[in-house]
C-alpha cells in the first residue's frame, strides 16, 4: 500500500494518504477539496546495516535523517 504525498490546489495544505486503490476518493483534510497535486516524497533508508542517513549524518552525531518539511523528530 502506497503512502501518496498531495498538497490542495484549493487551501494549500500539505497531507497524506495511503491509497488502497486508484478508484479511492482523496480528499483535503482541511477544505474537503478534492482537487490536489501529487508530490514527489523522497526518502532515506540505511545501507548496508549502516545508521547513517543518505545525506552521511546519524542519529549519534544530532542528524535524524528527516527532511525538513516532515521532521516529526524535533
Amino acid at each position: 500500500m502506497p503512502i501518496y504525498e498531495y498538497v490542495c490546489d484549493d487551501c494549500g495544505v500539505r497531507y497524506e494518504r495511503i491509497v488502497m486503490n486508484q478508484k479511492q476518493a482523496i480528499t483535503c483534510p482541511k477544505c474537503a477539496s478534492a482537487k490536489h497535486t501529487i508530490q514527489l516524497s523522497v526518502f532515506a533508508a540505511p545501507s548496508n546495516g549502516s545508521k547513517a542517513s543518505a545525506t552521511g549524518t546519524s542519529a549519534a552525531s544530532g542528524g535524524c535523517g528527516c527532511t525538513p518539511r516532515t521532521c516529526g523528530c524535533h
